[in-house]
């Protein structure tokens, strides 16, 4: 892997992880988060929005993108 994809690998899986801290989160299972990867971590994320967003259930409001 290049060290410009590296960085960028790395930086998101820092900026996911502070992100997942900031809400409380330390761990996922056994494993805490600077042990998981980046998918992992993308992965957690998504779930903790999904569970805690008011505007992610299915009859909430969404965006439309019309150019």
């Amino acid at each position: 892997m290049g060290k410009i994809l590296r960085e960028a690998v790395e930086n998101r899986r820092l900026e996911l992880i502070n992100k997942l801290i900031a809400f409380g989160v330390y761990k996922k299972e056994e494993h805490h988060l600077f042990e998981l990867s980046l998918t992992d971590l993308e992965n957690e994320f998504k779930i903790f929005i999904k569970d805690h967003h008011p505007h992610s259930e299915v009859e909430s409001l969404h965006w439309i993108n019309k150019n």
